[in-house]
């Protein structure tokens, strides 16, 4: 029974693991992704505030987003800089495509 017991924890530990180093966008394509934030130009905004650079935002100390769920909301406050009505599938796209800066695990 000990055994039975045992081999249960591990199972559940090793589910744990496996869920905790997930892609945080499971459903979303990285290159659809990619096709929203140009055809929105979403970087328009961000040139302006990084001196050019747009995608410097992305990666800077002092940036707001610092979870997979906070970067679905900062898309959702961004789509309306440009204009963009995006739907939920868009929006974890376009996540999937972003977290190749964020590298969200």
């Amino acid at each position: 029974m000990k055994l039975a017991t045992k081999l249960k924890t591990a199972l559940l530990l090793l589910c744990a693991a496996t869920a905790a180093s997930a892609n945080p966008f499971p459903g979303g394509n990285a290159v659809n992704g990619q096709k929203l934030f140009e055809q929105y130009k979403c970087n328009s905004c961000h040139d302006t505030m990084m001196g050019g650079d747009g995608n410097k935002i992305f990666t800077r100390l002092t940036r707001k987003v610092s979870t997979p769920d906070s970067l679905i909301d900062q898309i959702g406050m961004c789509s309306g800089n440009v204009n963009a009505h995006l739907t939920a599938q868009q929006k974890q796209d376009l996540a999937a495509y972003l977290n190749n800066y964020y590298k969200f695990k």
